[in-house]
């Protein structure tokens, strides 16, 4: 877990989590940057957001700029329920791009922020390299499923951000209600 923390019986029990628990997760309220990745069109399943991707979309200014929040477009289309987790992610090198932009949260329009592909990265012995790099290593949220139609329609790449975890006791995470305020 993040800072350190061991997962074991004492932090890790029949009734949840002893450490680090959502409902030790204050509010997010910051400035928020939509990155339309994907644009008018759906990514194509395989593949990885890289960071190139990512400088490209920075329509609405530099993540550098406080940023506190970076929710990603990765695409445009609904699909089918058995096509859902076949989505676009953004891949190991993107995650570090905005590590180093030292955002807040992050957040993607699809069901997992990472790529889905179940290829195990050697580097970090798992199969969500962004969530072990973001949560983990540097204690960034990851918000997903997140509803940016809307945003993106209207060419919004700069508003507030406000977002309020579910204070849930020993929960890792929570449904939220996220905000944007343009």
């Amino acid at each position: 877990m993040h800072g350190g923390i061991k997962v074991d019986d004492g932090v890790q029990t029949s009734v949840g989590f002893r450490k680090l628990g959502i409902e030790t997760m204050g509010p997010i309220a910051c400035r928020g940057v939509l990155l339309d990745v994907a644009g008018d069109k759906r990514l194509d399943p395989d593949y990885a957001i890289t960071p190139q991707d990512l400088e490209k979309a920075t329509k609405g200014g530099d993540p550098r700029r406080r940023c506190r929040a970076c929710p990603h477009r990765l695409r445009r289309a609904v699909v089918e329920t058995d096509e859902y987790l076949k989505a676009a992610g953004v891949g190991k090198a993107g995650t570090r791009w905005l590590i180093d932009k030292k955002v807040r949260a992050v957040g993607a329009d699809n069901m997992a922020f990472d790529l889905m592909s179940g290829a195990k990265d050697e580097e970090l012995n798992a199969t969500l390299p962004a969530h072990v790099l973001l949560l983990v290593r540097e204690g960034v949220p990851i918000i997903e499923n997140l509803n940016l139609e809307e945003l993106a329609d209207a060419k919004v790449y700069e508003f507030v951000f406000v977002c309020l975890p579910l204070k849930m006791r020993g929960a890792t995470g929570s449904p939220v209600r996220p905000i944007a305020i343009a």
